[in-house]
């Protein structure tokens, strides 16, 4: 059971509003600020570089926060490396890997722009990418998956849990598959690693990808975990090298490599604090308190005339996602009522989703309630209320 008065404490926003657009942003507590502010105010200063009390300092810091973030995901056995979003890690693998005319890619039509334009600019390469498609809950026949992987796949990438329809897919089973047939899996995390807890030697996957800005931590902070360091750096510069003469170069050992320039020092800092916060109060408690509130809304929305609700039925079978629409209303118009009306804070359009949408024949997109370890049942309940309102003055 969550102390949810404590933890909406360390939250001065919510205050002033219902904040229930998490799966694009969290909300970062005050211990998350007071750390980075710490940062600034008292060791500022780069890594790695020098032997001054700032930069000692700085350094341990930043090493102790990539093993916080590590031992998160029970990485310890692979590489933790520190990057700017999801985005940016899973591009460094796209084309961090060597690619040949020929190799192949699955991905699901699930999939956030981020884990599907980087393999879709590969068939520039003649690399062939195949898409898995969905029925309209989000679920696919792990049998399309199997077929699919053959001797030349190189990779599947896929998200753990859809942004859009919440819905959670069976990722270790399709790891077994993948290498069973010698592909590599990578797995989208930023919606899964927040809210339910992610275990990297469970899972089985080769790639894991995940930010910061929704797990608590500030934006510009992202990482990629690696079971092997089998990809080739994407940036070069200071930072990331052992030695430079005029003719050759020597990179870093360990993932330091993959980290070239200045980092978000502050950033990873921040970082660090917010996975201590989620340990804190533990992450499996979370996963159950967010189920609670999903399972609350999904039964008040299905109870309301002229509400459809996309993804899978049952609370358990998604994390705290849930989209929906009021026919005869487009999505930004009721998520400008929900603001404007009630204070909730909730996302509308595609979610970065196009070619699901797509498949779903939503041309307009949803409207997108996710929620996370400060929100309430009582908010739920106000988001219940103004929906009925607005279908009754329909």
């Amino acid at each position: 059971m969550l102390n949810i008065k404590r933890i909406r404490d360390d939250f001065p926003l919510l205050s002033q509003l219902s904040y229930m657009d998490n799966a694009a942003t969290s909300l970062s507590p005050d211990q998350v600020l007071g750390s980075m502010n710490d940062f600034e105010r008292h060791y500022r200063a780069n890594i790695g570089r020098g032997v001054h009390r700032l930069t000692n300092i700085a350094t341990q810091r930043y090493w102790h926060c990539r093993n916080k973030v590590s031992d998160f995901i029970a990485g310890e056995h692979g590489s933790t490396v520190f990057t700017k979003s999801t985005t940016e890690a899973i591009n460094m693998v796209a084309f961090g890997t060597e690619w040949k005319k020929g190799d192949k890619v699955i991905i699901t039509v699930l999939e956030h722009h981020s884990n599907f334009l980087p393999w879709m600019r590969l068939r520039k390469r003649g690399v062939d990418v195949s898409v898995i498609n969905t029925d309209i809950s989000g679920s696919f026949c792990l049998d399309d998956i199997e077929a699919a992987i053959d001797d030349k796949t190189k990779m599947v990438a896929l998200t753990h849990a859809s942004n859009v329809l919440g819905s959670i897919l069976p990722v270790k089973e399709i790891a077994d598959m993948c290498h069973d047939k010698g592909s590599m899996l990578l797995v989208d995390g930023a919606q899964s690693v927040p809210h339910i807890p992610v275990n990297v030697k469970d899972l089985g996957c080769d790639f894991l990808c995940f930010s910061g800005h929704k797990m608590l931590g500030p934006t510009g902070t992202g990482v990629l975990w690696m079971r092997e360091e089998n990809i080739e750096p994407m940036l070069l510069g200071g930072g990331m090298v052992d030695k430079v003469t005029l003719d050759s170069h020597t990179f870093a050992n360990g993932c330091q490599r993959y980290e070239a320039g200045t980092p978000n020092i502050s950033g990873v800092i921040g970082l660090g604090m917010a996975v201590e916060y989620l340990e804190d109060i533990g992450i499996r408690n979370i996963e159950l308190h967010e189920r609670e509130l999903t399972h609350r809304l999904l039964n008040g929305l299905y109870e309301i005339q002229g509400v459809t609700v996309y993804g899978p039925e049952k609370a358990h079978d998604r994390i705290g996602v849930v989209s929906f629409n009021v026919d005869g209303m487009h999505p930004h118009e009721v998520a400008h009522i929900l603001d404007e009306g009630a204070a909730i804070m909730a996302r509308s359009g595609e979610h970065c989703c196009l070619p699901l949408m797509e498949r779903m024949g939503l041309k307009n997109g949803t409207i997108r309630i996710s929620s996370y370890l400060y929100n309430t049942t009582e908010e739920v309940d106000l988001i219940l209320e103004t929906i009925k309102e607005m279908v009754r003055r329909l």
